[in-house]
């Protein structure tokens, strides 16, 4: 396993690669990785010649307001992990390696991204778009790992894969859960114990609109409601969205048919956690 810093020497290792033949996958991630990361990284191994894993915690997805300085780092055990999953590269540039002075230019996945996170997370999709473009056009993978978890982002990859008629397959994985149910992310770290068996509630109420589809019911504003008051029952969840859309434009469904996700934003004390199951 080899670690790059600079752009120049990883296109350098790349093109030796493409020469050979072999198939690249990517796994791109913001660092302190836990199983669902290490999921993506064996579902890259298995599928693909050279596994490359980015690290860079991108600033351009951050707003004023939001936990850029504080998200939580560590590199030395994320090295620890790559090596024992068998990656074969390490990407991990600097800020001003990605956004050198004087760059201007960005990716805008128009429609999907102004709803649900986008809504109250405004650029974010437009700094995810542009690094994964980047990374993209630097590592060149023949396929690209995501999780589930990120519902929205994966769409949002998705269509500007498509659109922008990129040579690249998107493979999104399923969602890892803690025992107890709960996603895995790297900000759970955020939790004190309280909030931690408060944020259960998230999937909770998510499994609640399994059991009630299971049972029949399609009307979406129902489902979101009983989901809500769920949710609601726990004075430390603030409700961002619950939302029942299609998977591919993302538009609202006011009753679900074919295929829906149910997508959940909630702030549990400071800390915002996301999640979602796909409907059938």
């Amino acid at each position: 396993m080899k670690v790059y810093r600079s752009i120049s020497s990883l296109t350098k290792k790349i093109q030796e690669i493409k020469k050979q033949g072999k198939a690249i996958g990517l796994v791109p991630t913001m660092g302190f990785l836990h199983e669902g990361h290490m999921s993506l990284i064996r579902r890259a191994r298995k599928d693909t010649d050279c596994v490359i894993v980015s690290i860079f915690v991108n600033p351009a997805q951050f707003g004023p307001k939001e936990d850029f300085r504080k998200y939580p780092r560590d590199m030395k055990k994320d090295l620890e992990l790559c090596e024992k999953e068998a990656a074969d590269i390490i990407f991990a540039p600097e800020a001003r390696e990605m956004y050198p002075e004087g760059f201007a230019t960005y990716v805008k996945v128009e429609r999907i991204t102004d709803t649900l996170c986008g809504a109250s997370r405004p650029g974010h999709f437009r700094g995810v778009a542009t690094v994964v473009a980047k990374l993209f056009n630097i590592t060149m993978p023949d396929i690209a790992y995501f999780g589930q978890k990120d519902g929205q982002q994966a769409a949002v990859i998705r269509r500007m894969a498509k659109d922008l008629d990129m040579p690249v397959k998107i493979k999104v994985e399923p969602i890892v859960r803690e025992k107890d149910g709960l996603a895995m992310s790297s900000r759970n770290v955020y939790l004190n114990p309280e909030e931690r068996v408060q944020a259960l509630c998230i999937y909770k109420s998510l499994k609640l609109a399994q059991r009630l589809f299971n049972k029949g019911e399609r009307d979406s504003k129902e489902i979101i409601k009983r989901m809500s008051q769920l949710i609601n029952e726990n004075r430390k969840a603030d409700i961002d969205y619950v939302s029942i859309v299609d998977t591919e434009e993302l538009r609202d469904m006011k009753r679900i048919s074919g295929q829906a996700m149910v997508t959940v934003a909630v702030r549990i004390g400071n800390t915002r956690l996301i999640d979602n199951i796909i409907l059938n």
